[in-house]
């Protein structure tokens, strides 16, 4: 089973809080195997019980009858273990109608910690966080990260190891996949799983092609600025008509199934953020290949993703920095303290470097400037520092 440590420590700090623990994220990320491995981890780390533990799965059609949320809160109660705490973990909540009503009425037992998950952003809005204002931690969940991909590749570099990353992504369950057709097959699965269950089963008149559309756009233009008016006047220029306001409304379904990220624009002068052009970015490098086959890619839009989603891991606010005429890829904001990125497959030619750096000379603040790429070698040029993305990915 692949390490996911970075969960196991966050869960321990929240461990026995009066505070339900969410875990969100795509389908396929991982979230199940993580309550799993957490499982183990409270037996042979706390000592607890298995009557203490009670989990449920509600894609298991075996236990369809607890989808009734009274039948389920009844059979929860019922099996609870007195004076003892009990860990609950409750599997795609989202497919049980009122669940909120289950895990408010859970929430006030002192023995009771709860740990939940669900594939869409949609758990999380309306009566759910109204009800539970508060009461919540979101943990999100994302496929592999680089660190935790590379111990699964044997007898091969780490150079060897990104390459492979970088075109099939960090699917858990793929990485086992080594025949490229059952590869593209379960990656293909996923997507239109998301597709269908989590964006146009929550429209009345969802236009599948027209999703698969979008879906290849926003791949393709991975890094770009894009409007929701350019997007509408490009699919209209090809013969499906449609509005701006619709564009923006299927983009929210894709952010809300942790599809796609949205990166905002931040002005690094006026310091303030801005709502109009905003990036996309795939959840992971495998969509590229399921959704635009062997065309060829921007390989630098590709390392600015992947780039992207670790900075989103490690827990920043991720933003597309703007100065004036000049762009920074990344403003990453955590605890107060910022940090700017860009991002390049090689800087080794110094016409290259120097546009590269131009950003990072108009920014008179002592916050650290960083440039990633494929180069080798660690460089500091007056504060500037130049570090290989494989070393980083692994810091």
């Amino acid at each position: 089973m692949i390490q996911r440590d970075s969960y196991m420590q966050r869960l321990d700090l929240v461990r026995d809080k009066q505070i339900i623990k969410v875990l969100t994220g795509v389908r396929r990320s991982g979230k199940s195997t993580i309550l799993e491995m957490y499982k183990q981890r409270l037996k042979e780390r706390f000592d607890v019980a298995d009557d203490q533990i009670h989990h449920l799965n509600f894609e298991d059609l075996g236990i369809s009858n607890l989808q009734d949320y009274h039948k389920l809160y009844d059979y929860l109660n019922n099996h609870l273990v007195a004076n003892k705490m009990n860990y609950i973990f409750l599997d795609e909540i989202q497919n049980v109608a009122h669940f909120e009503k289950v895990l408010d009425s859970l929430f006030i037992k002192k023995n009771v910690d709860l740990y939940v998950t669900g594939s869409n952003a949609f758990m999380l809005s309306g009566e759910l966080s109204t009800l539970l204002s508060g009461r919540y931690i979101e943990i999100h969940v994302f496929p592999l990260s680089f660190a935790e991909f590379l111990p699964t590749m044997t007898n091969t570099s780490k150079t060897q190891a990104f390459d492979r990353y970088s075109e099939r992504g960090g699917f858990p369950f793929a990485i086992e996949l080594n025949d490229s057709q059952t590869y593209h097959d379960y990656i293909d699965g996923i997507i239109n799983t998301v597709l269908i269950k989590d964006i146009l089963a929550r429209r009345e008149r969802g236009n599948a092609s027209f999703v698969e559309e979008l879906a290849k756009y926003l791949t393709d233009t991975t890094g770009n600025l894009i409007t929701p008016r350019k997007i509408a006047g490009l699919m209209t220029s090809k013969g499906g008509k449609t509005s701006s306001a619709t564009v923006t409304s299927y983009l929210k379904n894709f952010t809300d199934a942790y599809l796609f990220y949205k990166c905002d624009r931040y002005d690094i002068s006026g310091k303030r953020y801005l709502t109009i052009n905003s990036k996309y970015y795939p959840v992971d490098p495998a969509l590229r290949i399921d959704l635009l086959g062997t065309k060829r890619p921007n390989f630098g839009s590709r390392l600015e993703s992947i780039v992207y989603l670790e900075l989103l891991r490690r827990g920043y606010e991720v933003y597309v920095g703007s100065l004036g005429n000049l762009e920074i890829d990344f403003v990453a904001i955590k605890d107060g303290i910022k940090e700017y990125y860009q991002v390049s497959l090689s800087v080794k030619d110094e016409h290259t470097y120097q546009r590269e750096i131009r950003g990072f000379q108009k920014i008179h603040d002592n916050f650290p400037k960083k440039l990633l790429t494929e180069d080798s070698g660690y460089y500091n040029d007056n504060g500037i520092e130049q570090i290989n993305v494989i070393d980083w990915l692994l810091s």
